[in-house]
């Protein structure tokens, strides 16, 4: 049975600094939002007046796939809309990484160091975007964090590993994942397919 995915990340209108700290994380609001669905393999584009629709694609596939989903995009969709984003299953590979290995790693150093590729900015540069009004530029650089993240959870998937860069020795190192969500069922530990 052939699961609809669902890779997704979204940008902010204001940073942590202008609602008071991580802890109002809620206030942070929604600039723009961008998903991967493998029924149609497209890109869906969602403004900030679409969050209603956005959250109605994540709630209604089998798994939605992202990077640090469940601790910063989920909570900010919650402050839009009001209550809490209920996806059927999430894999949030950063998640599933920091448990794996006790620290956190980069989105931007996991795609480097396995795929050979970089994001083109940051989330403070698209805040300055959305500052100016060039959503254009949002646009296109949360499609390119969507793509940086499927293709890492495409390797991923289908080679059990993905690379980091240990800073302590100086040289790659793998680790180990198991992103295989055909015919997966959840953990009971969140953010976990297996």
């Amino acid at each position: 049975m052939t699961q609809r995915i669902v890779v997704f990340d979204l940008e902010t209108q204001r940073s942590f600094d202008e609602v008071g700290g991580r802890e109002h994380i809620a206030r942070l609001g929604v600039s723009l939002a961008v998903t991967y669905d493998y029924a149609d393999r497209a890109f869906h584009v969602y403004h900030a007046h679409e969050v209603p629709q956005l959250v109605q694609a994540l709630e209604t596939a089998d798994v939605v796939v992202g990077f640090n989903v469940l601790r910063f995009d989920y909570l900010v969709l919650a402050g839009v809309l009001g209550r809490p984003v209920r996806p059927r299953r999430t894999l949030d590979m950063l998640d599933d990484i920091h448990r794996r290995l006790g620290f956190r790693v980069k989105l931007d150093s996991l795609a480097y160091n396995t795929l050979g590729i970089r994001k083109s900015a940051d989330g403070l540069q698209a805040l300055q975007w959305w500052r100016e009004g060039r959503i254009d530029l949002i646009r296109d650089y949360c499609m390119q964090d969507v793509d940086v993240t499927r293709r890492l959870y495409e390797f991923g998937r289908d080679n059990g590993y993905v690379l980091y860069w240990d800073r302590f020795t100086r040289s790659k190192k793998r680790v180990p994942v198991n992103w295989r969500l055909f015919g997966g069922r959840p953990s009971r530990q969140m953010g976990i397919i297996v």
